[in-house]
């Protein structure tokens, strides 16, 4: 961890968190804490336990063993806590397809609980942040994957929430578009502590200050991107990411 990040709090605390599946092991004892300040690229192949260990984290997936806390909140003892600090954007956003953008952050604000001009605000700031402007009437199920992903992340930022866990931020977006969000989480990053979850190592070098690396549930790398990089003689991430992803034959 950086220096300058040893003095800021430590917003998410995972430790030893195991999911099996009968006798499958998905997630096998993952552990690590997370700085305000902090992004995280969490990366492995399909099937890595990645979306797992995210669904253990946000509160969504009960674990076979281990703890995670977010903001000192249990996510399993003290869920409701736990949830009023999380933004999360799951994999595939799913949302409400009928209804409208409009509808849908509407009904999101005031499950957290927002009303009158405060909820208007929220909802208003959303849209901007993520640029949702040009589809507000258009129910869900009309737009491209790339605008449902990020309605979904306009509703994991309604609450300002001190802590992101997104899972495929990017997925579906043109490169206009993942810049767009890229270049959001970046603005964010100072006041927040954010994991994504990603298999799109550029997206590691645009916005992360540091990686892990999980393979076959396990952690096999926790550092920053250009320490990653000195691991190989290429110096390029992807190749660090096969050396450590994949079995020898």
């Amino acid at each position: 961890m950086p220096a300058s990040m040893a003095e800021q709090p430590v917003l998410i605390e995972i430790n030893g968190l195991t999911k099996r599946f009968g006798s499958f092991t998905a997630v096998n004892h993952v552990s690590f804490n997370l700085a305000r300040g902090e992004v995280l690229g969490f990366l492995g192949p399909n099937g890595a336990g990645k979306s797992t260990t995210m669904r253990m984290l946000a509160g969504f997936m009960i674990p076979t063993a281990g703890t995670a806390r977010i903001c000192g909140h249990d996510v399993q003892t003290d869920g409701v806590a736990a949830r009023r600090v999380l933004g999360f954007l799951p994999e595939g956003a799913p949302t409400y397809p009928e209804m409208t953008v409009t509808a849908f952050l509407t009904f999101c604000a005031k499950v957290r609980g927002f009303t009158g001009r405060d909820l208007v605000q929220r909802v208003e700031r959303a849209v901007g942040l993520t640029r949702l402007d040009s589809v507000l009437l258009q129910p869900v199920e009309t737009l491209s994957k790339g605008f449902k992903r990020r309605v979904g992340l306009a509703q994991a930022l309604l609450h300002d929430p001190p802590v992101l866990v997104l899972d495929e931020p990017t997925d579906g977006l043109d490169p206009n578009q993942k810049h767009e969000v890229r270049t959001l989480i970046g603005q964010m990053a100072a006041e927040k502590a954010i994991v994504i979850s990603t298999h799109i190592l550029e997206e590691v070098d645009a916005v992360c200050t540091r990686a892990i690396i999980i393979a076959s549930g396990q952690v096999v790398a926790d550092a920053t991107p250009a320490e990653l990089q000195g691991r190989h003689p290429s110096g390029k991430l992807d190749d660090v990411f096969r050396q450590l992803t994949v079995e020898p034959a």
